[in-house]
């Protein structure tokens, strides 16, 4: 490599050069940083290095996800971004599920936290910031039917039908029942990626989104995909011990501040759906909001029909545990919150209004968590 491209190169992606260090600190170090969490100081330190060092890979993943979409076009760049957030989502929730503390509601908490953070607090963002801006924003309906044809069924399933099952005690769901939820889902995941990329790709592209106006038409050699696919990659493992990490101090805060076990899955979702936020809410100022539309939709879809059948199996594997269907305030918001989608994504337009309202159900949700 040359020595302009070395420069650049370490100018660029300087940050993975510190969630290494980062890592190697904690694996050196570990007894000694984590033996002083009773104190409030060193214990909000703690909590900040470990989680913007985690954030700030997964939001490098999200930037060479994007430089990938660019090139690709859509729907392969948006279905790298989802899948490569998905992938994240995925080691961080199994990494505190083995390290964290021992709560079989933890799992179904971060879900519900992703879902209502991206169907409530990403959607509605995007939308006022994409109304605000241009009025009136269009999108392909066909697509956003697609999704919400698929998310409302596997959300139902997964997230609901166990407090009604009758097999097992609890809202839990039997071994059986299990193992078809994982079928079905990646079954229909599977089904929708042929959809998506195959025979109906034109569902999920509008009128020329496909290029931004602010990218220009960058190279499209293999050498470019493989640099960043490679760094996407590089970006991902530090990802697994951090979460780890992180599960550390979230305990504590938790057990210290006796804050409920939703406050821990919405710290975790914070880590998964704040890269994307920050691609949707981009894209929708651009008045791309069909790009946006294919990342919260799309993501939403991918953790459900994903996610959820990933840490079944890995329950399975580990023997650890933990109950899926939601209860009291948390299956009125989803309800809620799949209904008032089904009504957004109805038209084909939006405007500030819908997105002022999915805001207002992101507030309401934030508000639950402490007074549910």
């Amino acid at each position: 490599m040359r020595p302009q491209g070395l420069a650049r190169l370490i100018r660029d992606e300087w940050f993975f050069g510190a969630s290494v260090a980062t890592c190697l600190i904690f694996m050196i170090q570990e007894p000694l940083l984590m033996g002083s969490l009773a104190n409030p100081v060193w214990l909000v330190v703690i909590f900040l290095w470990l989680f913007g060092t985690v954030l700030g890979s997964a939001l490098s993943v999200v930037r060479h996800a994007d430089h990938l979409a660019v090139r690709l076009g859509e729907p392969y760049g948006t279905l790298i971004l989802t899948l490569s957030v998905t992938s994240i989502e995925v080691m961080s929730i199994s990494a505190v599920m083995m390290h964290g503390r021992d709560d079989p509601t933890l799992v179904r908490a971060t879900l519900f936290s992703v879902v209502m953070i991206i169907l409530n607090g990403m959607v509605g963002l995007s939308l006022l910031v994409g109304g605000w801006r241009h009025r009136e924003q269009h999108y392909n309906l066909q697509g956003a039917n697609t999704y919400l044809g698929l998310i409302i069924p596997l959300a139902v399933l997964s997230l609901i039908m166990p407090d009604f099952t009758q097999t097992t005690a609890g809202p839990t769901l039997s071994k059986a029942q299990e193992t078809f939820l994982i079928l079905m889902s990646v079954g229909l995941y599977v089904a929708f990626l042929m959809v998506q990329v195959g025979r109906h790709r034109g569902y999920f592209t509008i009128g020329g989104e496909d290029a931004d106006p602010h990218i220009g038409a960058p190279p499209t050699g293999r050498g470019v995909l493989s640099h960043h696919a490679v760094l996407l990659a590089l970006y991902m493992l530090p990802v697994v011990f951090l979460a780890e990490q992180l599960a550390h101090p979230v305990d504590y805060l938790i057990e210290t501040l006796n804050a409920p076990i939703g406050f821990s899955g919405m710290i975790m979702a914070l880590l998964v759906a704040t890269p994307e936020a920050v691609g949707a809410v981009r894209a929708a100022g651009r008045n791309h909001l069909q790009r946006a539309v294919n990342i919260f939709l799309g993501s939403v879809l991918s953790t459900i029909g994903l996610t959820v059948p990933a840490m079944l199996i890995i329950s399975r594997l580990t023997g650890r545990g933990f109950v899926l269907g939601l209860e009291h305030t948390d299956f009125v918001m989803l309800l809620l919150t799949l209904a008032v989608s089904v009504v957004t994504f109805a038209s084909g337009r939006t405007n500030v209004l819908q997105g002022a309202v999915h805001l207002l159900l992101f507030a309401a949700y934030l508000l639950l968590i402490f007074q549910g």
